[in-house]
């Protein structure tokens, strides 16, 4: 099986990814996955697909991330490695897609206006 090369997007990180069959050992811009990713609950995010998949040890992953913070990044590897399962197997389309896996969050942060100090926010009215 070749590699496959799958996409991920969240906020303002990409996540670039290489799936190929292994034994389950996964890299992070050339880091071990829990080094770069320290804390289980980011850990759970990113191995949810391949859990959905049953397929945790059954794949080795590659993966470049930049931009943003690690939240998004996390995020952006989640989608690629969804998306990366659903080239092997089109079988897992269905699981994917009720658990939201499949679907790019589309929250960013919005962007500052002009004459104003932010987004949303106004310079104080003064009456007189």
């Amino acid at each position: 099986m070749p590699d496959i090369i799958a996409t991920g997007r969240r906020k303002t990180s990409i996540a670039r990814i290489k799936l190929r069959k292994g034994s389950g050992v996964f890299k992070i811009n050339g880091k071990d996955f829990t080094d770069y990713f320290p804390s289980l609950s980011m850990q759970n995010i990113i191995l949810r697909p391949l859990e959905i998949a049953n397929a945790v040890q059954g794949f080795d992953v590659d993966a470049k991330t930049s931009g943003g913070g690690i939240n998004g990044q996390a995020g952006a590897l989640r989608l690629a490695i969804s998306r990366a399962i659903l080239q092997t197997d089109e079988n897992l389309r269905s699981p994917l897609r009720d658990e939201g896996l499949l679907t790019r969050d589309p929250r960013m942060k919005e962007r500052k206006k002009p004459g104003q100090p932010g987004a949303r926010k106004r310079f104080q009215f003064s009456k007189r």
